[in-house]
């Protein structure tokens, strides 16, 4: 399981059961989410975390399907971030993690340059009923020379927030979720980790205050989909690890750069039902 890469809960689970072996402390529940189907992984202890390769914690994987119904899309992803937040909260910080400079690490910029910012209106009488968010997009260590989790943590203790959302590009292991999966989880981020970057975690312990991921897959592996298609043909790998000597390489859709561009209007457009007391057709007037 540690040849193959992803960030995917599901994907990790579903290795794991291929051994055809439960994982004690960790559950799945299907369930409908406004015409979309989820899938609840639930992990219980730090045991059952070190078997599937993910933080304790509840991970939500919506299966959006290829063009979804932005709408319905936007009003599933609200409605389980609102679940993961605990139901409403007065402030939250949205961060928008990845390089708007590389298309398929565009999402968390692009996401949250569709939230609707309020925290600047608290004092105005008019915009009471408004939770107070603030957006922060922290860059790449590459770009800015400072890591991530260290922007981060500065603007958490300047504002104060009820919770962090962090959104992230992810990697995940078949081709035929990239681009159509949304996954939500409690356990926070670590940036970079899908394709092997890691940075600093964003998450509970590090920040002081709830963090919930929200995140879309749109790379896989070469390595991993390399051994999937052998395996897939029937070839057998012997070696896993020698597929590994051609790793840093990347596959993504052909049509990423509009794929993204409208996950992140759904992703952003859920995050603003998910916090705001606004209707869809309010948020989409206020954000046209």
């Amino acid at each position: 399981m540690r040849q193959i890469r992803t960030d995917l809960a599901l994907e990790a689970h579903e290795l794991r059961r291929g051994a055809a072996k439960d994982i004690p402390g960790v559950t799945l529940r299907e369930r409908a989410a406004n015409g979309f189907r989820a899938t609840v992984a639930r992990v219980a202890d730090a045991a059952a975390g070190e078997a599937l390769g993910k933080p304790p914690g509840t991970y939500v994987t919506l299966d959006l399907g290829a063009a979804p119904d932005a709408d319905a899309a936007a009003r599933a992803v609200a409605g389980e971030l609102r679940a993961l937040l605990g139901g409403a909260v007065r402030s939250a910080l949205v961060v928008g993690l990845g390089n708007d400079a590389m298309t398929p690490d565009a999402l968390g910029p692009l996401a949250a340059g569709r939230v609707l910012v309020t925290r600047h209106l608290a004092r105005e009488a008019a915009f009471a009923s408004l939770a107070a968010v603030s957006v922060l997009t922290p860059g790449v260590l590459g770009r800015t020379g400072i890591e991530a989790a260290e922007t981060v943590r500065g603007a958490v203790a300047a504002t104060k927030p009820d919770a962090v959302i962090a959104v992230d590009a992810l990697a995940a292991r078949s081709l035929a979720r990239l681009c159509t999966t949304v996954q939500l989880s409690d356990t926070g981020v670590v940036p970079g980790s899908g394709v092997g970057n890691h940075r600093r975690a964003l998450d509970r312990a590090s920040l002081g205050v709830p963090v919930v991921a929200v995140g879309v897959p749109t790379v896989v592996d070469a390595a991993t989909l390399a051994r999937d298609v052998l395996e897939e043909a029937g070839a057998a790998v012997d070696d896993p690890a020698a597929l590994r000597a051609h790793g840093g390489v990347w596959v993504t859709t052909r049509d990423v750069d509009a794929q993204v561009r409208a996950l992140a209007r759904i992703v952003g457009q859920g995050i603003n039902l998910a916090l705001q007391p606004l209707e869809y057709d309010e948020l989409c007037a206020l954000m046209a």
